[in-house]
This record gives structure tokens, sequence and C-alpha cells, in this order.
């Protein structure tokens, strides 16, 4: 189980990476919707990402609330979206493979060897 909730939380952290990284200037709320979490949680893997040096707060310059925040990935946070990207590329393809398996034991085991068509 809780190798199950880690690679949960990865799969968010991998989330707000990617649209941190082609949308720095997005909202709290607006990454919290789009990654599908709660805006708690948002804030919450936000701060942790922050800490640990992957993304850094910077004005947002464009904006005409001068308090709102672009969040920018450091080069370390490239660098951890890169090595997430590839264990979640991984998984992704191990899970397809395992998929894959289990259509074919079906479809043997409802259609015999008959050609499919």
């Amino acid at each position: 189980m809780a190798g199950q909730r880690s690679t949960v939380q990865e799969d968010i952290r991998f989330r707000v990476l990617r649209f941190l990284e082609e949308n720095p200037e997005m909202s709290q709320r607006e990454l919290a919707e789009a990654v599908g979490v709660s805006t708690g949680s948002a804030n919450y893997v936000l701060k942790a990402l922050i800490e640990k040096g992957f993304v850094k707060l910077g004005n947002f310059k464009a904006a005409e609330d001068k308090r709102r925040y672009a969040y920018l990935l450091t080069p370390k946070g490239v660098a951890e979206k890169t090595a997430i990207t590839q264990r979640f590329l991984a998984r992704k393809m191990a899970e397809f493979e395992a998929l894959k398996a289990e259509i074919e034991e079906l479809r043997s085991k409802t259609f015999g060897d008959r050609p499919q068509g």
C-alpha cells in the first residue's frame, strides 16, 4: 500500500512539474484543477518542490495583480522531471505489456485459436 501511495505521489509531482514547465504562470487553483487534486494538495506539493530546490518563485511580470507568481523549474527541477518521466514511462510500458498479455489470454480463452477479424 505504501508503495502504491508513493507511486501516486510521484505521478502527481510529475504532472505538477510538467504543467509548470509548460505554464509557469498557472495559479495554484488552475494547477490543482489540471492535475486533478485539491488546491490544498497542490499547495503542499508546490511547497515541497520549492523546499527541494526544484521550483523557484518569480513574479509574473505580465499580471495586473503583482502578487501573482510564476513557478519556474530550476535546473535541478528539470533534471528531477526528466528522472520522474523515465520512471513514469517505464511503469506505464510495464502496465501496457501486462494489459496486452491479459487481453491475449482472455481472447484465447474466449475465442480459442480462431483468428480475430
